[in-house]
């Protein structure tokens, strides 16, 4: 009997006939595709860790420390730094913001329990969903008094009274339109549903002056979670470190469900390295948002149709073949990401050289790739 079809067989019915997360990772001259920050761990930086690592390298015949305290108040006191106290114990981190977020469908999802976000946002959100046994619904951006990818609180509500989730996505900047969410959004959602509110933070860093964080809401709101990651502005997506900031009781919570010591020795070594130079490591954060502009505009000037974005990357649209341009790129050095929206293509801001080849190569193609309206 053809194996695959033994394991089929056996699978979770809900998990049959789906397919794996899996971005692209190709080697071309210039990658695009999956929003890392394109520029290296500073070299100062890259000591403290090796030192670190060294240190902690004498100790791995112990589990690691099960609480990472250290890392709690380390990550408390970087949140804190935006003007809101965060404190340690309203901190939880896991390997990558992926992990965190399953930890939250373990506890608060599982049968019999619905999760709601709006399409189109992060595209691992259904998929952790579903790997809990949580049933996912697929809501929609738009609205009266909202462009085609943002959201409204008016419309925003309707849907939440409407599906009455036990978890609600939200993400500000959201993935991949790289739109903001207004506070009010945020407020009315948590006022209109019983459960979880998870706002997925993870570009909060290359927000435009202004923007808010759902961060100032959390007192007094203990169903609401504040996602962040250390993997985009801190050029740390090799790290695997992703937290979160919410009510004590709801971070304990999460203990409930982790595996025993599940973050390593290695990791928080080198999570608190990064976070003690945080302002080197934050340097190129000004320079990719620079970048960002830049593309806007010139995506602009070239009659396309670039959504102002508040993260580090540009989806943007006017393509007659979306798939056919991301080819085409492809065969000219650069990777960026098809992200299914018909006309769509999502382009990270990596260094000026990388817009510049981005840019290049895309200008070369507008005059028979252009055609759709948006």
């Amino acid at each position: 009997m053809d194996p695959r079809a033994v394991v089929e067989s056996m699978l979770r019915p809900d998990l049959r006939g789906r397919t794996a997360y899996g971005a692209p990772q190709l080697d071309v001259p210039v990658a695009l595709n999956t929003n890392e920050n394109s520029y290296p761990v500073p070299d100062a930086v890259v000591a403290a860790m090796t030192r670190a690592v060294e240190e902690a390298a004498r100790g791995l015949n112990r589990y690691p420390d099960r609480e990472f305290v250290r890392l709690r108040e380390a990550l408390a006191g970087y949140l804190s730094r935006s003007g809101t106290t965060v404190s340690a114990d309203q901190v939880w981190a896991g390997n990558g913001s992926n992990e965190v977020l399953l930890h939250l469908l373990q506890a608060f999802g599982g049968p019999g329990r619905t999760a709601l976000g709006f399409t189109p946002a992060y595209s691992m959100h259904p998929i952790i969903t579903t790997t809990t046994g949580t049933a996912w619904v697929d809501g929609m951006r738009g609205g009266a008094d909202a462009g085609r990818f943002d959201l409204d609180a008016d419309g925003t509500v309707a849907q939440v009274l409407e599906h009455r989730p036990d978890v609600v996505f939200l993400c500000s900047p959201n993935n991949p339109t790289g739109t903001a969410l207004g506070l009010d959004v945020v407020e009315a959602v948590h006022d209109a549903t019983g459960g979880l509110v998870v706002v997925d933070e993870a570009y909060a860093e290359f927000a435009r002056p202004g923007t808010p964080s759902a961060l100032t809401l959390l007192q007094g709101r203990p169903r609401l979670v504040v996602t962040r990651t250390m993997s985009k502005a801190f050029a740390l997506a090799g790290g695997r470190l992703g937290y979160l900031a919410a009510d004590p009781a709801l971070a304990d919570a999460l203990r409930l469900v982790r595996m025993p010591y599940h973050l390593s020795t290695p990791t928080q070594a080198v999570a608190l390295a990064a976070l003690s130079y945080a302002d080197l490591m934050l340097e190129t954060v000004g320079v990719v948002k620079d970048q960002r502009d830049r593309i806007v505009d010139a995506l602009t000037t070239m009659g396309l149709d670039p959504v102002p974005s508040d993260a580090n990357f540009v989806l943007f649209g006017g393509l007659a073949d979306s798939h056919e341009t991301w080819r085409a790129l492809l065969d000219r050095g650069v990777l960026v990401r098809d992200v299914g929206i018909p006309h769509y293509l999502r382009v990270t801001a990596g260094t000026p050289e990388e817009t510049t080849a981005f840019l290049d190569a895309l200008a070369a193609l507008v005059p028979t790739h252009v055609g759709a309206a948006s």
